[in-house]
């Protein structure tokens, strides 16, 4: 688990707060000001400074102005991790992502959605913490962490339709939202894209460029939005009257090497293919390799498509057709779904949100 925050601090809330210009302040021995100190200056009780800081209507205008006042003379800053523990709250969430650090370094998927995040939290004081959970080990010591209220919501990413985290959340009462969800029926609000119908785009192009032996690369099925673009693959052939082969179908697991190893498959089964719907823009570009060691122009011979328009789409040569889904569209939606959630202190509304997907068309197909 990746934890930003210090870890000299035992609470983990909050990093250190210092007033401004450093060293400025009249505290004792030329130290912070105290909150008591404030009181003094204002000439009121400690109680009606700290409801002036934390926003409280139960303060006439007439003190409230000689507490900011005496805040700004002092130059005194608040003790966020104190407020937080007044709140009972912590000021920090966790994203969670249920792989390998290996696989969130090498997909553009979790980079969007991070960026996404760290936007919506851009002007908030919640701090935001990056843990792995792609094994047993990590999971336990998750639960552990969570349990012990170290985090005020959860950003879940990327879940496998085995994957106990929902339902750990939903047991713990913690605040959370969830993308990639394990089926349609996940109990946790959710932000996604509309995969089902950013697969049938896909293959509603190829058809209507004239391709009509259209292979498709899934990610692995046992993540829901790889189940829904397959879905989209084969509502796309059943509405243009084509009947579905399943020998043009190969399964693999959103990455490079799976793209390859799946192209290879497809080639030795259907050597007359004449187009591929990868669920990725990865796996497409493991796919384009071996298209080209096998003598298959792109896309002369063979059109090709991919899914979530990253930097590899974009970069590949020829550049590559493929699905825009919002990643980090999703990652604002997702953070600022919790921070309702948390402000609600978890009220009872969960929405699912699927945003729109897109076919940005490109030389490849």
């Amino acid at each position: 688990m990746v934890d930003r925050r210090d870890s000299g601090n035992p609470a983990g809330a909050a990093a250190r707060t210092v007033s401004p210009g450093g060293a400025r302040g009249s505290g004792r021995g030329g130290g912070r000001p105290t909150l008591e100190e404030v009181a003094a200056r204002a000439g009121v009780g400690r109680g009606t400074v700290s409801r002036v800081i934390n926003g409280s209507p139960r303060v006439s205008e007439t003190t409230r102005a000689a507490v900011e006042a005496a805040v700004a003379e002092l130059g005194y800053v608040p003790n966020r991790a104190a407020r937080a523990l007044a709140a009972n709250r912590t000021d920090a969430i966790a994203l969670v992502v249920p792989e390998s650090e290996a696989r969130f370094f090498a997909e553009p998927y979790f980079s969007d959605i991070v960026r996404g995040v760290g936007a919506a939290l851009a002007d908030t004081d919640m701090q935001l913490l990056l843990t792995f959970a792609g094994s047993d080990r990590e999971r336990r010591r998750l639960a552990d962490y969570l349990a012990a209220g170290r985090v005020d919501g959860v950003l879940l990413v990327s879940v496998h339709a085995d994957d106990p985290l929902p339902d750990l959340l939903e047991q713990l009462g913690i605040p959370a939202v969830i993308s990639g969800r394990r089926s349609a029926d996940d109990p946790l609000a959710a932000v996604d894209s509309d995969n089902t119908g950013g697969g049938r785009a896909a293959v509603v192009h190829l058809l209507a460029r004239g391709r009509r032996t259209i292979a498709t690369i899934t990610g692995r099925l046992d993540v829901y939005a790889a189940q829904c673009r397959l879905d989209g693959y084969r509502d796309a052939l059943a509405e243009s009257g084509a009947a579905v082969d399943e020998q043009l179908v190969e399964r693999a697991d959103f990455t490079e090497e799976g793209g390859r190893r799946a192209m290879r498959a497809l080639l030795d089964r259907r050597p007359s293919l004449d187009a591929v719907f990868a669920a990725s823009d990865v796996m497409a570009a493991g796919a384009r390799q071996v298209l080209r060691d096998a003598g298959r122009r792109i896309p002369d011979d063979v059109a090709l498509v991919g899914f979530d328009d990253s930097a590899v789409a974009r970069h590949m040569d020829p550049a590559l057709t493929s699905v825009r889904q919002p990643i980090e569209e999703m990652g604002r939606t997702m953070a600022g779904l919790l921070l309702k959630q948390i402000a609600d202190r978890g009220g009872p509304d969960r929405p699912r949100i699927i945003l729109p997907t897109e076919l940005v068309v490109r030389d490849s197909s």
